[in-house]
C-alpha cells in the first residue's frame, strides 16, 4: 500500500465514525424537541412495554451521561440516561423502546444475542491484546505471533458483525411495539425510525471500521508486508 493510499484508508476510518456520531447527535437534538402524542417519558414507555410483555421482572433506572442507554441482561435492568427517562419526546420513547427489545430478546433468547454473550470475553481480549502481539510480532519478526494476533482481533470483529442482526432486530422490535402499544401513531413512525436508524449507523461504522482493519492485518500477513 503506497502513502497516499494509506494516508487515505487512515482518513476514511476516521472520517467513517465521526460522522456516523455526528448524525446520531444531531437526529437525536432534533427530535428531543419534538413530545409523541401519548406523552409518556421514556421510562413510562419501557414500563409499558415491558409489563405488556410480561417481563415484570425487568426493572428501569436512570443513569448519567448523554445517550448511556443500554439493557444488562445479567441484572435484568434497562437503564436509561436522564433526558430519555424524563422526556416525553420521540427520541426519549425510540430509545427506550430499543432497549427494551434488548430485554424482549434476552427474554425469548434470541440466536443472535446468546451468539453475541457467548463471543464476549474473547472478543474483548482480543479487541485489547490483537494490537500488541501483532506489533510484538512484526518487531520481534515472529510470524506465529502475528497470526495469533490477526486471530484474535478476527473475533472481536466478528463480535461487532454479530452485534449489528441484534441491533437492527430490536429496533425493529422498537418500532413493532411503539405501535402496537399505542405509544405513537402511524403518522409518527417515520419519523421515529430516523431515531432509530441513525444510532443504527455508529455501529454499522464501527463494523467497517473494524473489518477494514482486519483486511488490512490479513493482507500484511499474507504478504509479508510490514
Amino acid at each position: 500500500m503506497g502513502l497516499g493510499s494509506y494516508l487515505i484508508y487512515i482518513a476514511l476510518l476516521m472520517i467513517i465514525p465521526i460522522w456516523a456520531q455526528s448524525k446520531v447527535k444531531s437526529t437525536y437534538k432534533k427530535y428531543t424537541k419534538i413530545a409523541t402524542s401519548s406523552y409518556m417519558t421514556g421510562a413510562q414507555v419501557a414500563r409499558k412495554i415491558l409489563d405488556d410483555n410480561g417481563l415484570y421482572n425487568v426493572t428501569i433506572e436512570e443513569t448519567r451521561g448523554t445517550l448511556s442507554d443500554h439493557y444488562d441482561p445479567r441484572k435484568k435492568v434497562v437503564r436509561l440516561s436522564s433526558d430519555n427517562f424524563h422526556g416525553h419526546s420521540m427520541a426519549a420513547a425510540a430509545i427506550a423502546a430499543h432497549e427494551v427489545g434488548h430485554a424482549i430478546q434476552d427474554a425469548e433468547a434470541y440466536a443472535f444475542l446468546r451468539f453475541r454473550h457467548t463471543l464476549f470475553p474473547i472478543a474483548s481480549f482480543g479487541d485489547k491484546t490483537s494490537f500488541i502481539l501483532i506489533i510484538a510480532g512484526a518487531i520481534l519478526g515472529l510470524s506465529n505471533l502475528i497470526l495469533i494476533g490477526v486471530i484474535f482481533m478476527a473475533f472481536a470483529v466478528l463480535f461487532q458483525l454479530v452485534t449489528l442482526p441484534v441491533e437492527f432486530n430490536a429496533s425493529s422490535r422498537a418500532m413493532t411495539q411503539l405501535v402496537s402499544t399505542g405509544v405513537i401513531r402511524n403518522n409518527e413512525e417515520r419519523q421515529t425510525k430516523k431515531v432509530l436508524n441513525a444510532a443504527a449507523l455508529t455501529y454499522v461504522a464501527a463494523a467497517m471500521v473494524a473489518v477494514a482493519e482486519l483486511i488490512r492485518f490479513i493482507l500484511m500477513f499474507a504478504l509479508g508486508d510490514d
